[in-house]
């Protein structure tokens, strides 16, 4: 059976040669853009390409402020550091996401604590947080604390696993009840909406990545999108080094970093954009010739949840158990057809070892069973 399913995608993408799991896809304007980017001379952080990018990406995903960055990593940090999380602050996420979730946090001197996933979405669950909070946590002065340990809970960090949103409308409304600050991980859902609004705008800030296995790529890049002018003119000024404007002085008022997007990245991103919609398309026309296929098979292909529609970023099966699930990889793999698990739990990793954690039966469900198939945009 398994072999039949390394043919069946096999022939999905039409090609005898080795398959990887997700490629970029260069076919419009990047060789013209970037041409244009070099005889501007303007190849680093400023750049009319940098403007126009994130005039667009505001506009594609709604947010009224989009600001560009080196990476998704950098992107998420400058979020968590505008939500005003604290050296010794505590951060909800989830432990099924990719590392650089957790390496934001640590990077503000904070601490992650993890709550299970839905089974029907793969992202942070309503109901666990909700439980999480009701258990160990307490409202002093409007400010969120853990009984445990003592520290502030100051943000809460849903991930959109594969491009397939959280529930975000139930995540934000707990969020604000217990006065925690809402930060989207919308990494992989660019294109992604959760009841007509698009992933990344229900809290505070949202942090996107363009990395070279995301939807759109110029090899690395990310962007922080929000609706608060304040946040937004804040972003800008930390990501290039809090220097106060000025033609000349070299003036800083604050510790900042060297977070923003170079030009010649944005050029590329631009022409990215332009193709979007039609790679989006492309790859849920995908994601259905796969569900149809593994439907035939009895077999469980991750679908978009329910009030959402997903950009299917990485596509993904859900096996019987371990056992099969690394038989699975075995066949595909040997055969050229890349196949990968999911992360491994964050709170299994040495560095978050002895994280606070709730119950985590779905999120340890999911990861025994879950892999990734090929999911690149198809030519």
């Amino acid at each position: 059976m398994f072999e039949a399913t390394a043919a069946f995608i096999r022939s999905t993408f039409n090609t005898s040669a080795f398959i990887p799991l997700h490629e970029p896809c260069f076919i419009g304007n990047e060789k013209r853009y970037l041409n244009e980017c070099i005889d501007s001379t303007f190849v680093s952080s400023v750049g009319a390409f940098v403007d126009t990018f994130e005039t667009r990406i505001a506009e594609y995903t709604g947010a009224k402020y989009a600001i560009a960055t080196v990476n998704g990593t950098s992107a998420l940090h400058v979020s968590l550091l505008l939500a005003n999380v604290q050296p010794g602050d505590e951060v909800i996420t989830q432990p099924l996401t990719f590392i650089a979730t957790c390496n934001a946090i640590s990077y503000c001197n904070a601490s992650p604590v993890f709550v299970d996933v839905d089974r029907e979405t793969m992202g942070l669950s309503p109901r666990a947080l909700r439980t999480f909070l009701e258990t160990h946590c307490v409202l002093e002065d409007a400010t969120c604390k853990n009984r445990i340990t003592g520290n502030i809970i100051r943000a809460c960090v849903p991930m959109h696993t594969f491009g397939h949103p959280c529930r975000m409308d139930k995540i934000k409304a707990i969020c604000d009840a217990y006065h925690i600050v809402l930060v989207e991980d919308a990494a992989e859902s660019l294109g992604s909406y959760y009841r007509s609004q698009h992933t990344g705008t229900f809290g505070a800030l949202g942090a996107f990545s363009f990395n070279g296995n995301k939807i759109i790529t110029a090899g690395g890049g990310g962007c922080i999108v929000t609706n608060d002018a304040t946040l937004a003119s804040k972003a800008r000024h930390i990501t290039t080094t809090a220097k106060i404007p000025h033609s000349w002085e070299y003036t800083h008022d604050m510790i900042g970093y060297n977070y923003r997007m170079p030009n010649i990245n944005a050029a590329v991103l631009v022409a990215q954009l332009e193709y979007l919609d039609s790679y989006i398309e492309n790859k849920r026309r995908l994601a259905h010739e796969y569900w149809n296929f593994f439907a035939e098979h009895d077999m469980n292909f991750v679908t978009e949840p329910e009030k959402s529609r997903s950009n299917y970023w990485l596509n993904a099966i859900v096996l019987e158990n371990k056992q099969e699930r690394d038989h699975f990889l075995e066949v595909t793999n040997a055969q050229g057809v890349m196949t990968r698990p999911v992360w491994t739990l964050m709170h299994k990793l040495k560095m978050f070892e002895n994280a606070q954690c709730g119950t985590l039966e779905n999120a340890q469900w999911f990861e025994e069973r879950v892999v990734n198939i090929p999911s690149s945009v198809r030519l």
